[in-house]
């Protein structure tokens, strides 16, 4: 009996491994042939799954995205304030300080090997960037895209600082401080909304 393939489970398991050949290699460097190589396959099954390397590297970055916004909202579960969330947002930082950093640097690659006008015509990245902010607006209990996009942007600025080497950056100290900054702004004391 032939065996049964479940295939989105399997370029689901592709790509999981496709993060670490991105970290090792960088994006520019990496061919496809060495991404199959990495992962054990033939150069035509991972053509199969990704028609080219940005193909991989987009997929990837959906991939990912679903899972920084599962694990965030699990680390963040049981926080009834702004407060509260801002930091547990500093301890799930923390704790994941190498995976960010790593993804951030795989990004930088990517973009240095991109047209700055596909970048942001790309519908796979405007898709995730909206799912991260809405993300944002649902944890901050706002409906304010202006807002989400500055606490996104405050948290890559944070990541990027420790990326560049700044041991002085310390990620429970800096999200209880937004925690503070954004309670003052927002008109009353928010409870977190739960999506």
């Amino acid at each position: 009996m032939p065996k049964i393939v479940d295939h989105e489970q399997y370029r689901k398991e592709l790509l999981n491994k496709c993060f670490d050949l991105f970290a090792q290699k960088g994006y520019g460097s990496i061919t496809m042939r060495q991404i199959a190589e990495g992962l054990g396959v033939s150069t035509g099954t991972l053509y199969h799954y990704f028609p080219s390397k940005q193909a991989v590297f987009e997929q990837l970055a959906q991939e990912i995205c679903e899972q920084d916004l599962s694990a965030a909202l699990t680390e963040l579960e049981g926080a009834q304030t702004l407060q509260e969330g801002m930091e547990a947002l500093g301890k799930y930082l923390v704790k994941n300080e190498d995976y960010f950093i790593k993804w951030t640097y795989i990004w930088i690659d990517f973009c240095q090997h991109q047209d700055s006008k596909e970048m942001l015509s790309n519908s796979v990245f405007k898709r995730t960037n909206q799912r991260y902010q809405q993300a944002a607006c649902d944890f901050v209990g706002i409906q304010d895209p202006m807002l989400a996009s500055f606490v996104l942007s405050f948290v890559n600025g944070l990541i990027l600082e420790k990326l560049w080497g700044d041991e002085t950056i310390d990620f429970m100290e800096q999200c209880a401080l937004l925690g503070k900054m954004l309670t003052a702004y927002l008109p009353q004391h928010r409870v977190i909304v739960k999506s």
